[in-house]
């Protein structure tokens, strides 16, 4: 107590102790780049139904989320697009528990709206010329990519060659997910491969899609955890209730992703089967 304010108390006058409000907490997510809308939406969620809270994303291919928090970053949880890097966080032991899957998602084929390239088909992006934009290899998209030309190679239709014949044809490799889609929306390339979610309403208008069928496409899986060194694990464990929970489940769907168990119909996309 210092001396003026034990002059107040000695003369009798109330002294009244200042209400220092307690810090909002902050809950710092560290997801996939395909995984933007829906957890965005699931993040205002978090917030309305817990007062005081932030909750802040770090959005970016899962390698370099993953190379992030290895390297100390302050995140509380963690979602991939793949087990492999989820994987490698886990054996460096940051995560607390056991990871939990909560989403898959499925590969389609995306060019320009004006398609300057004139593809018609899946086996189009073989013909040499074409501009292909692909997720580098360590990307979990990236890798699911060639997965899934390599499933099409000597498919009906297609020749033995194919995955070697597109790959040949990439002009540039990226980070993340989301920036394949904004090289072929801006028409920087005749074509790319990503996520049916990321084919949202936004860029749906600018792209026309192209499915690639059950035999050969790559399922994407997404797991989640909450990492050892998080400094708000109560909502980091609330986060990932809700984003596993029937109302979570529901705004996934809603933005393109497939349930975390079995198999879902795609919804219906303008574009061409091979």
């Amino acid at each position: 107590m210092n001396r003026f304010v034990r002059h107040l108390v000695l003369a009798g006058i109330p002294v009244l102790t200042p209400v220092v409000p307690a810090p909002s907490a902050t809950l710092n997510v560290y997801a996939a780049a395909s995984l933007t809308e829906a957890f965005q939406e699931l993040g205002l969620s978090l917030q309305q139904s817990h007062p005081g809270l932030t909750v802040r994303f770090n959005f970016a291919g899962s390698q370099q989320l993953a190379l992030q928090i290895q390297q100390g970053a302050p995140a509380d949880v963690f979602a991939s697009a793949d087990q492999r890097w989820m994987s490698s966080v886990v054996e460096k032991g940051q995560v607390d528990g056991e990871p939990a899957v909560f989403a898959r998602n499925r590969l389609v084929a995306i060019v320009p709206r004006t398609n300057p390239a004139r593809i018609g088909r899946l086996e189009d992006l073989a013909r040499r010329g074409t501009k292909i934009v692909l997720a580098a290899e360590a990307v979990p998209v990236g890798k699911y990519s060639r997965e899934a030309l390599g499933k099409l190679a000597g498919a009906e239709g297609y020749p033995e060659d194919y995955d070697h014949r597109v790959l040949a044809n990439v002009v540039s490799q990226e980070e993340n997910v989301k920036s394949v889609v904004a090289k072929v929306q801006l028409g920087e390339a005749d074509a790319g491969i990503v996520y049916r979610s990321d084919v949202t309403p936004a860029v749906a208008r600018y792209v026309k899609v192209f499915e690639i069928p059950d035999p050969y496409n790559s399922v994407a899986t997404y797991p989640i955890a909450v990492l050892k060194s998080a400094g708000n694990a109560q909502a980091a464990r609330d986060f990932i209730a809700l984003v596993t929970s029937p109302q979570g489940q529901a705004v996934l769907q809603r933005h393109g992703l497939l349930p975390a168990a079995g198999a879902a119909t795609p919804a219906a996309a303008e574009g061409t089967h091979p």
